[in-house]
């Protein structure tokens, strides 16, 4: 640790040090509950601790699902904080008419066919089964809440499977974590990833939308997509897909393109997103006219804090300097510095 800390600043950063473990504790936890006991909160639980529904059931989810993880928030302090600091903030009892009145669930109808090693189908989420369904929350010190949510109704959803398993789905976590970039994007847009289609069809619909570029390398999906999916745009003409790897595209063909906002979804999280990332970052300075956007970037800002924390804490001469370098704002322009100067 920097030797020209104060006192106090080093005590600072201890307690950010202690944040970090905590963020860590709580990710593991919720990890393991999902991987593990995701529909261990059934509804006839639910009816036996709530009978008269006198208390919100967000509040009973709350107290089982902390006693499930382990907490014991009554006669342990730390657990205790960990549960109101965290587990109470994360917890949401999602409403299933926000999102089947959704213009992509409206308007969209998958079929369930199989072709090749990918099949479209629709999977369900049981009541009250824990999901996340929005990106982190970074609190100004540095706590990471996740954010869990869970119906009261069973949850239909449509979900592309390779080999049996999940590829892509359409579900909450998608569409809320998607709608800050379809908020945004306006004019000519490119993203990276194609799916079941939800960003395009979203983009495609705003007005101020010119055109939507998709970049996909995996040509049956490609294939399944305009087969099944595309023709039920109502604006498809403005959609262009192109069969390429995205690397090659971005750094070869790209260049000689003009596009205003570039959407990278290509990641499943951020144990395979975050390298990803980090590169097409460095590939920015290309296209100084272009806005790049990223999927779950809060959570990909995070992986790159805490792996460059002890660095950060080493090297900066105040507390003031540790909490600017690792805020998403610096950290999104460390990243553009970095290139900038290598070049």
């Amino acid at each position: 640790m920097n030797q020209f800390l104060s006192s106090n600043e080093v005590a600072k950063i201890k307690e950010l040090t202690q944040i970090r473990q905590k963020n860590n504790d709580v990710s593991w936890l919720i990890c393991d509950y999902l991987n593990d006991n995701a529909c261990a909160i059934t509804k006839e639980m639910m009816q036996e601790v709530n009978p008269n529904k006198e208390i919100p059931e967000q509040t009973i989810y709350f107290a089982l699902l902390t006693f499930i993880c382990g907490l014991d928030t009554q006669n342990n302090e730390t657990d205790k904080q960990l549960a109101n600091d965290y587990f109470r903030k994360a917890i949401k009892q999602l409403r299933i008419e926000s999102y089947i009145e959704n213009p992509y669930y409206k308007n969209i109808k998958i079929p369930q066919v199989k072709f090749c090693d990918w099949q479209f189908e629709y999977e369900k989420y049981q009541p009250y089964e824990a999901f996340i369904y929005n990106d982190i929350i970074l609190e100004k010190d540095f706590k990471e809440i996740p954010c869990l949510g869970f119906f009261n109704k069973e949850f239909s959803f449509p979900a592309v499977m390779e080999h049996n398993h999940e590829w892509m789905a359409i579900k909450p976590n998608e569409i809320e974590t998607m709608q800050s970039a379809i908020d945004i994007v306006k004019g000519r847009v490119i993203t990276f990833g194609l799916g079941l289609g939800y960003f395009p069809y979203m983009a495609s619909i705003k007005e101020n939308v010119e055109s939507i570029t998709v970049i996909e390398r995996d040509n049956e999906v490609i294939k399944l997509f305009k087969k099944y999916i595309l023709p039920q745009f109502s604006q498809k003409e403005k959609i262009e897909i192109i069969n390429a790897d995205a690397f090659e595209f971005i750094e070869k063909v790209m260049p000689n393109k003009n596009y205003d906002y570039s959407f990278v979804d290509l990641w499943h999280d951020v144990s395979d997103g975050l390298e990803v990332y980090l590169k097409i970052k460095k590939l920015e300075y290309l296209f100084p006219k272009t806005k790049f956007l990223y999927w779950i970037e809060d959570s990909l800002l995070s992986g790159f804090r805490w792996k460059i924390f002890n660095s950060v804490v080493e090297n900066s001469k105040s507390y003031y300097e540790i909490k600017k370098y690792l805020s998403n704002p610096f950290l999104k322009q460390l990243v553009k510095t970095k290139v900038c100067t290598s070049r």
